[in-house]
């Protein structure tokens, strides 16, 4: 096949998907992606995703320059601090996100918040001749002269050189292809909303929680997230005091027509299956609101009134799932990237970072491709190979956060193991060297050149 005409057809329009689209654009390839939502602001309601080093350099190779800079520009603040308290915010263990962070001082190499929303809208910017609304995937069939075809339910269909499924964790395109793949259960549902950040609701969190990201530990194994989110705009139009660079990218960016997120703080709670309703997953927002309320009875107020006031529209549960490693399998015209392939917990914050390593690797083996330097089945084997070992790393040390922090394990460890938790927090609160190497391990994951 005429590598000067190859044609990639991505599956899904999420972090991963998009990014690879913006790399093969810009290196002058043919590329397609096909989105099950029927509008741009289909899909994702704001929530916070953090993207790291790794997600950055990705970010920054595959997109076109000034479109990085935007990306940069509509980043939230930074966070200060990183706090673990008890349920009734009592700190257990805090550190500073300068503590987190071992890079350099480069734009690509620092962590980010960012809306996932706005972080959506970015990656469609200037998207507008690659990416089709409303096609939901249904299948796809490989020819013998290499080829595949993406069939869709409204009956069109898509044909190129390259089929990558882009689709998340339910993937079809998984299902597909290989079929004998499994997630496991880890036993968690997590429950998530937010509500918009305002002088009336500043009381909710301690200083150091509205200036960071915070988890709570109860004496259960249950565990609860806050971040504070504050964007670089307000009412539609750069915020005051931000600096004149960003505040001209932003003017300038047509996503923030389509962008509705305004300053928020977001709650997460995770718990055991065996603590909520069967139906839990099927709730209405309503009834998620009174289920978070009744699992932390005993929780801090301001933490149950951030949960009552919440958006309901906003509130949704979701079942913690985790790969199960896959053996090698033979490369073709369709592979995969992101959840799609290896679906992780929310622990280590590493999905949409390692979706972002996927686009970008995956792209650079195409570019060689594309010169002539390997074949198609070359380049998607050695993408593959490499992504098998490092999402390997991600989504066992994912996995492993939520089992050292005891709620994965829940009902097995026992209130003793969460106060033996609580206790070697305390401790290492107080040992800044210990605490250090903590940050440092922290981070590895989301970092490849830590690793």
């Amino acid at each position: 096949m005429s590598s000067t005409r190859f044609k990639t057809i991505i599956i899904g329009a999420g972090t991963g998907g998009m990014c690879l689209a913006h790399g093969l654009r810009r290196a002058g390839m043919d590329v397609a992606v096909y989105e099950r939502d029927r509008t741009r602001t289909g899909g994702l309601n704001g929530y916070r995703v953090g993207i790291s080093p790794n997600g950055c350099r990705a970010l920054k190779a595959c997109l076109a320059p000034e479109l990085f800079d935007t990306f940069v520009a509509t980043t939230g603040a930074a966070y200060t601090y990183l706090t673990m308290y008890t349920e009734r915010f009592r700190e257990l263990l805090a550190m500073r996100f300068d503590d987190l962070s071992h890079s350099g001082d480069r734009p690509e190499d620092k962590d980010y918040n960012v809306s996932r929303m706005t972080l959506r809208q970015v990656l469609f910017t200037g998207m507008e001749d690659v990416l089709i609304f409303d096609k939901t995937f249904t299948h796809y069939e490989q020819h013998a002269d290499g080829t595949v075809t993406a069939h869709f339910a409204d009956g069109d269909t898509a044909t190129g050189d390259l089929l990558v499924g882009a689709d998340g964790a339910s993937s079809r395109v998984r299902r597909q292809y290989l079929p004998h793949t499994r997630h496991a259960e880890t036993g968690l549902v997590a429950i998530g909303g937010k509500v918009a950040l305002a002088d009336t609701n500043a009381h909710l969190l301690p200083p150091r929680a509205m200036n960071g990201m915070s988890m709570l530990f109860d004496r259960r194994g249950q565990f609860g997230t806050v971040h504070a989110m504050r964007l670089p705009w307000q009412g539609g139009a750069p915020r005051e005091g931000i600096g004149a660079n960003d505040a001209a990218l932003i003017e300038a960016w047509p996503g923030l027509r389509y962008d509705n997120t305004t300053d928020y703080l977001s709650w997460g709670l995770s718990t055991s299956r065996r603590l909520t309703p069967a139906d839990v997953l099927d709730r209405d927002a309503t009834d998620l609101h009174g289920i978070t309320l009744a699992l932390t009875a005993g929780w801090d107020p301001r933490w149950r009134e951030l949960v009552a006031t919440s958006d309901p529209s906003a509130t949704l549960a979701l079942s913690i799932r985790t790969s199960e490693p896959v053996p090698p399998w033979q490369p073709s015209s369709v592979t995969l990237l992101g959840d799609a392939i290896h679906t992780m917990t929310p622990g280590r914050g590493a999905g949409a970072n390692t979706a972002l390593r996927d686009a970008r690797e995956l792209r650079d083996r195409l570019v060689r491709m594309r010169d002539g330097e390997l074949s198609r089945d070359d380049a998607v084997g050695d993408y593959e190979e490499l992504m098998r070992r490092y999402s390997a790393l991600a989504v066992k040390e994912s996995l492993e956060f939520m089992n050292d922090n005891g709620t994965a394990r829940w009902p097995v460890i026992g209130p003793l193991s969460v106060l033996a938790q609580r206790s070697a927090m305390r401790l290492l609160n107080h040992i800044p060297p210990a605490k250090r190497q903590m940050a440092r391990r922290m981070q590895k994951v989301r970092d490849s050149e830590l690793v």
